[in-house]
């Protein structure tokens, strides 16, 4: 296959897009908290696999030491340990794979786009990256509600249902034995909710704010008021520790190439991306459906 391409070159700006991504990530990512920084890798080879982890679920044994006559001595000797029985320790390695895709396919016309070639890509590789971010905020709450752990039930907004609701999370967490910062990523409608609730008063230590319609804490969680479309249907809260989802987003290409079909360039751009989380993290993942009193039951 001939490589010549009419001294016209194919510009690359893989590096380019994969930075900024990533920094648009930090910035905008609906779930900040709960992820790890953004994964990004330049140049993917594998199609389906992204990393590998080890994993080992081999249980702990907790025994006692042994000091029989015979166990380890005596009739015991090369046959017994008074340590007890050995546990041989073995890791697995674990494919992650992408699970799915992104693309770009524009052209920029010289004749057409009044402004500099090279501005005009920065421009939408900025704009690309905010909304392939969103669409990754979608993904990842749809990820967050088919992984998390236990499921707790909201009904109505009154005050001694969300009090109810915080203290089965809190519980659910300290009983669980999860040793991390806890946030809590609520609906607007729920976060207004805990603005006004008789408990969050200076009086109590809160620090609610209404002029600035702020709740900074609540039951030891964190409070962070989420768009309702990062939220899977009839869900409004999801509650975890810090750092327990990682993302990641694998580029294959970013470039631009001389078109035929007019004067100028075509911006291209592959990647895939995924979501991976530990199964012994689920249990830092609570969700809360809702069901809301006031509304008329369908017939």
């Amino acid at each position: 296959m001939a490589t010549e391409n009419q001294n016209l070159p194919v510009r690359q700006y893989t590096k380019q897009y994969m930075r900024i991504l990533k920094a648009v990530f930090a910035v905008k990512n609906a779930f900040q908290r709960l992820l790890s920084p953004l994964q990004t890798l330049d140049g993917v080879e594998q199609n389906k696999t992204a990393f590998s982890v080890k994993t080992c679920n081999t249980p702990v044994v907790v025994g006692d030491y042994n000091t029989g006559a015979n166990v380890g001595f005596g009739t015991g000797t090369g046959s017994s340990s008074r340590f007890g029985n050995r546990t041989e320790i073995i890791y697995g390695d674990v494919d992650v794979p992408y699970d799915y895709t992104l693309a770009i396919h524009e052209g920029i016309d010289r004749y057409t786009v009044n402004n500099r070639l090279d501005a005009a890509v920065a421009d939408r590789l900025r704009l690309h990256s905010e909304a392939q971010t969103r669409k990754m905020n979608n993904r990842i709450g749809a990820f967050i509600s088919a992984n998390a752990g236990k499921v707790l039930a909201l009904v109505g907004m009154a005050e001694d249902a969300l009090t109810a609701l915080f203290d089965s999370a809190a519980a659910h967490f300290t009983n669980s034995e999860v040793d991390a910062s806890l946030v809590a990523y609520v609906t607007p409608e729920l976060y207004n909710a805990l603005v006004n609730h008789g408990l969050a008063v200076r009086e109590k230590g809160s620090g609610v704010d209404i002029d600035s319609n702020g709740i900074y804490k609540f039951k030891n969680f964190a409070i962070e008021s989420t768009p309702n479309k990062y939220f899977a249907t009839g869900e409004v809260a999801y509650f975890g520790a810090d750092g327990i989802i990682i993302p990641f987003v694998g580029i294959v290409t970013t470039r631009t190439i001389p078109s035929e079909d007019f004067d100028g360039n075509a911006l291209q751009a592959a990647a895939k991306g995924g979501t991976f989380m530990l199964d012994d993290n689920k249990v830092a993942l609570v969700k809360v459906t809702y069901t809301d009193p006031l509304e008329p039951e369908e017939p």
